[in-house]
């Protein structure tokens, strides 16, 4: 019996080193890190808003290749290089969690970030449904 690859890759968002963007066992969905570039791009903008945004849309679009969506979301990890970017990642969570009773784990840590990025995102998911055979766009 064959099994479904693991690996999930990410066009325009996944890692230059040979990591997946994410893997997927069973229902269990986690990914690696998740940076702010623009997916059209590959770019990473300068500001921590346009980075969280992009890293949120990567999130979504990350989840959605893994057959789970933002309400299969276990946990979420943020690092961010300067405190200040918390707001720019309150702000995206909040457009996506707006429910304070309906909203998955998260932990914020200050780390020093390479290569321009502000902040990135992990998490850890449940998978509601199987993965899709196409990636998202």
């Amino acid at each position: 019996m064959s099994r479904a690859p693991r690996s999930i890759e990410l066009p325009g968002a996944s890692h230059k080193a040979p990591i997946p963007a994410a893997a997927r066992v069973g229902d269990l969905l986690c990914s690696s890190g998740i940076a702010g570039k623009d997916a059209a791009t590959g770019q990473l903008p300068p500001d921590d808003a346009a980075q969280a945004a992009n890293a949120f849309l990567n999130l979504d679009r990350l989840l959605e290749a893994g057959g789970a969506t933002l309400a299969d979301v276990a946990r979420l990890t943020v690092y961010v290089k300067d405190d200040a970017a918390r707001e720019a990642v309150n702000a995206e969570w909040l457009r996506r969690f707006p429910d304070a009773a309906d909203r998955p784990a998260r932990h914020v840590l200050v780390y020093d970030l390479q290569h321009g990025m502000r902040l990135q995102l992990e998490f850890i998911a449940v998978a509601s449904r199987p993965r899709p055979t196409s990636l998202p766009a």
